[in-house]
């Protein structure tokens, strides 16, 4: 994560993985050369709780493979808990107001492995409204996050 790229991206970014948001989180849309996205928590009680939007931050890096930039609904201010690591080039989100928080260190060999084959099939709304309880029985396959926690610089 790095503060001076999107301000209020990394603002929300810290605040979510101190809360321990994304702990049990599924990844729940992958579009290979695209995109792998989470962000419902695992009780929709805390995704309902975290449910609100952040000022946008101006695109001060490209979304290039391996960036991890908050998702939008395409309306101002829109941002709230859900993002993704692009895993292709996705310069064209660049215009379209995405500004990337951070990119990712290591591991996007395992990021590349993250399972693809429900595709964008699993239902936001749904996942919304039932979080964990919906993705085990309806796309029991879905990675997920064990523990996110935030590694202090020495």
């Amino acid at each position: 994560m790095d503060p001076s790229l999107a301000p209020n991206g990394a603002k929300r970014f810290y605040e979510l993985v101190r809360a321990k948001y994304f702990d049990g989180a599924r990844f729940y849309r992958v579009v290979p050369n695209f995109v792998v996205q989470w962000g419902a928590a695992a009780d929709p009680a805390v995704t309902k709780k975290w449910d609100v939007n952040i000022v946008d931050d101006p695109v001060k890096a490209s979304n290039t493979r391996g960036t991890v930039t908050f998702a939008a609904t395409g309306q101002p201010n829109s941002r709230s808990t859900h993002l993704f690591i692009n895993l292709g080039d996705n310069a064209r989100l660049d215009a379209m107001g995405f500004a990337p928080i951070g990119h990712v260190t290591s591991g996007m060999d395992a990021v590349d492995r993250i399972y693809s084959g429900y595709g964008e099939e699993p239902d936001q709304a749904q996942i919304g409204a039932h979080g964990n309880a919906y993705l085990e029985k309806s796309f029991p396959k879905l990675d997920y996050i064990k523990t996110a926690r935030i590694e202090e610089s020495k």
